[in-house]
């Protein structure tokens, strides 16, 4: 049986309040309308026509600050979302939002349709850089959203952006550290993008933005995933989906580094070799160790890490230990992200 699945309702920027500097949703919004209620109920259902034997399946409403539209909007999609959850065909209701779009009246009326989890769009703690990106919020009202969202009960999710205006690795694992401090349930994170017609665009025209190296986004990324995991709090998304927009040939140029279609494996290779690299680096020091011959298991989730995207692991590990030969492994019992390294007679 399949844990888990998300049916993704898109919902345009019909309310958000502010333009950051990274955002084209605006512009996005002009030309798509808010989907109508029999738009939603016929998606959900052919969604559901898909999912089978699933343990828990959730209605998430996606790309947009969805508690910053219209309360009387709001209420006409979560009635939508509450029937199907009260008949049971679905387990929970999932929304996203900005930190600033979170008060009492807005709790009550989640929490009045059986809301189970919040993802607050935080992108970053530092407040220099929240105003060089224009949030329109500083970092005192993540704070206070994220206090009120759990204090309804409700699951709470951060949304994290590294290599905004003013980012650096510090900046990056400083809100790594408050992410943790807050305890949510998830965590998802996003290299930041260079999108046509937004102020960030024009900034990287001007020369004021460079964005991050593929080695600089990746390593950022990687620091920042490493302490989340290790914190317990499931990090459900790294990187962002392949769109035409982010395709274009042009977008391609600029955003070499933070967009990959497969960025949470680059992450994960990488986190899989500085770990898999620490443990030969004890053994092979070791001059008591006469071994050449080693097996390198990891978990059937983290098995492609082991290889590594188009072999990359496997060609690093040769090149840095030319005298020692690898022999690689699944093994059920190891939970992902871990490895182990044991010399072979």
């Amino acid at each position: 049986m399949k844990k888990h699945a998300i049916i993704p309702v898109f919902i345009p920027h019909l309310g958000c309040p502010h333009t950051c500097v990274f955002c084209d949703q605006k512009q996005i919004t002009a030309r798509e309308k808010a989907p109508t209620k029999d738009e939603v109920i016929s998606f959900i259902e052919e969604w559901l026509t898909t999912l089978t034997d699933v343990e828990t399946v959730e209605i998430a409403f996606y790309g947009g600050s969805f508690t910053a539209i219209p309360l009387s909007m709001q209420k006409e999609y979560l009635e939508i979302a509450k029937e199907y959850k009260d008949a049971g065909r679905i387990q929970k209701i999932h929304l996203s939002t900005r930190p600033d779009a979170i008060d009492k009246e807005i709790m009550d009326n989640l929490k009045a349709y059986s809301v189970d989890t919040v993802e607050l769009g935080v992108q970053s703690f530092d407040d220099e850089v929240l105003r060089i990106s224009e949030r329109g919020h500083d970092s005192a009202a993540v704070y206070r959203a994220a206090e009120l969202i759990k204090s309804y009960g409700m699951e709470l999710g951060i949304q994290l952006m590294i290599g905004l205006p003013g980012d650096s690795m510090k900046s990056c694992l400083y809100s790594v550290d408050e992410t943790i401090k807050l305890a949510p349930s998830l965590a998802r994170l996003y290299p930041t993008l260079v999108l046509p017609g937004t102020e960030l665009y024009a900034m990287y025209e001007r020369g004021d933005y460079t964005p991050l190296t593929r080695e600089e986004a990746v390593a950022i990324t990687a620091a920042m995933y490493r302490l989340l995991d290790a914190a317990g709090i499931y990090v459900m998304r790294v990187g962002l989906k392949s769109t035409d927009v982010i395709n274009s040939e042009r977008l391609g140029e600029i955003n070499s580094g933070t967009y990959h279609p497969a960025f949470r494996q680059l992450v994960e290779d990488y986190i899989a070799r500085e770990k898999i690299s620490s443990m030969l680096n004890q053994i092979t020091k070791n001059r008591l160790c006469k071994h050449k011959k080693f097996l390198v298991k990891g978990s059937p989730s983290w098995a492609s890490s082991l290889s590594g995207h188009n072999g990359d692991n496997k060609k690093f590990f040769k090149e840095k230990y030319p005298d020692v030969e690898l022999v690689f492994e699944t093994d059920d019992s190891l939970p992902p992200g871990k490895f182990t390294v044991t010399s072979i007679k």
